[in-house]
């Protein structure tokens, strides 16, 4: 069984700066022929987009799938509701893990690994206002650090 690649269609920066991703999933997901196409285009977008479980099924809401501009009839609804295929055992885990306080489930990439559509979701908690004050402040410093480190060695 040979490594299939991965080829990288969409991806949520704005989930890693609101929220702390605890664990990562990775969930088929049901589209029609033309929302595959426009994927393969890359024409997709997962920035508004959450995840709910409803009835023992897991959907995406939000995703916004551009119409195949080839499709004409066959095009679907480019923010509709669309299915996530995970695991019974996996949905009631992440079922029970919502139910905790301040956990939710958001959309963190969306990729082809071999021909197949995949989303990865993560189960995240909020992060508060300071959270993200102290992670932009570390992210500066770490910029500053590079900066100095290339400005020494330039002249080593």
């Amino acid at each position: 069984m040979g490594k299939e690649s991965i080829k990288l269609i969409a991806n949520n920066k704005k989930a890693y700066h609101d929220y702390f991703v605890d664990e990562k999933y990775e969930a088929g997901i049901e589209l029609f022929g033309t929302e595959v196409k426009s994927i393969r285009m890359g024409k997709c977008s997962i920035k508004e987009a959450f995840i709910k479980i409803d009835k023992g099924e897991v959907y995406v809401t939000g995703m916004h799938i551009s119409p195949y501009e080839k499709g004409n009839i066959f095009n679907k609804d480019p923010l509709r509701v669309r299915k996530l295929l995970l695991h019974k055992n996996e949905i009631l885990k992440l079922k029970g893990k919502i139910a905790e306080k301040g956990f939710t489930l958001v959309p963190l990439r969306v990729y082809f690994k071999g021909s197949l559509v995949k989303v990865e979701i993560g189960l995240a908690r909020g992060k508060k206002l300071y959270d993200k004050r102290a992670d932009i402040a570390k992210k500066d410093q770490r910029r500053e650090l590079e900066k100095d480190f290339k400005v020494r060695n330039l002249y080593s």
